[in-house]
């Protein structure tokens, strides 16, 4: 099926097929790291996972005043993998693994975290002397159980080199962090089938992203006001939506009459169906496991970052 855009109004939007809607979250605000404000779909009391992903954050938009950034002072994960998108603002980051590295506005970290890394993710020196806007993402994906203990490995991609499309009439475009989309193809490996896309759609556009059917699917609206599934469910920024497996393509439309761009990112991956045991920055199969690595972490066999 060939993804396609289109001038469009309401009823046009509810004629197209594709999968349904299944429900729209709202997301909640917390606090993470040394303090900094996320909104966050999930984990919440009522909605813990969607598997095979396990959390997402968006860390503002907010503008912050010279010295007055915050980040994640070293800390641990095993288990999974987290990936960090960022829009607008500068992070650095270390781990025990001796690396190190700078995040700045289009970048994307995908770090495997596997059998354990200690790592910390703080504004640049740079940031903290300027302040500025602050933005970006964090997605938790969990990993199969006979990946979870493999050695952890890092994925940095620039902005640059992050693969663009557009559809023929230049109304949609897709940045392909992970997967496919618009002909385009993510350069990022993933140990799991994953799509990670970032759509921006002017007014009176559409577009019919495949999705095969084993995927669990939700888009997240950065921004604007959009309609989503072959049903036309509404949702604004803030806002989870999670697509029933009932169909090969997930609709996502900015009606004509908007007043802004539709900022929005559609993820997608194939559940992995397995046990899930949680605790703070440690996932695995079994408590016991968990048990194991609060004590590995504990008595450094993790590592610690030393430089």
């Amino acid at each position: 099926m060939s993804t396609v855009s289109e001038a469009l109004r309401d009823e046009e939007i509810r004629a197209g097929g594709g999968r349904t809607v299944a429900g729209v979250v709202n997301s909640i605000e917390t606090l993470e790291g040394a303090g900094f404000l996320v909104r966050r779909p999930f984990p919440k009391a009522s909605f813990s996972e969607f598997d095979p992903f396990l959390l997402l954050d968006e860390m503002g938009p907010m503008t912050l005043a010279p010295g007055k950034a915050k980040g994640a002072p070293d800390h641990p994960h095993r288990g999974f993998e987290t990936v960090t998108y960022l829009l607008s603002g500068e992070m650095e980051h270390k781990d025990s693994q001796g690396h190190a590295g700078k995040l700045s506005a289009g970048d994307v970290q995908w770090m495997t975290a596997g059998a354990g890394v200690v790592h910390s993710e703080m504004p640049s020196a740079e940031f903290q002397r300027t302040g500025g806007t602050l933005h970006g993402f964090q997605l938790w994906v969990n990993l199969p159980r006979q990946n979870k203990m493999m050695q952890p490995r890092y994925q940095e991609i620039p902005a640059a080199r992050i693969p663009t499309a557009r559809t023929d009439d230049g109304l949609v475009t897709v940045r392909v962090v992970a997967g496919e989309a618009l002909g385009a193809r993510a350069v990022i490996e993933t140990v799991t089938p994953i799509m990670y896309l970032h759509f921006t759609l002017r007014p009176g556009s559409r577009v019919s992203q495949p999705v095969p059917q084993d995927y669990n699917a939700f888009a997240y609206i950065i921004d604007g006001e959009g309609v989503f599934g072959a049903d036309g469910e509404r949702a604004i920024d803030g806002q989870m939506v999670m697509f029933a497996s009932d169909g090969d393509d997930v609709m996502i439309a900015n009606p004509v009459d908007a007043e802004s761009e539709l900022d929005v990112l559609l993820i997608a991956g194939v559940p992995l169906d397995e046990p899930v045991a949680r605790y703070g920055p440690f996932v695995m199969n079994t408590e016991a496991e968990i048990y194991q690595a609060i004590e590995d972490y504990r008595s450094g066999r993790i590592g610690a970052i030393n430089f």
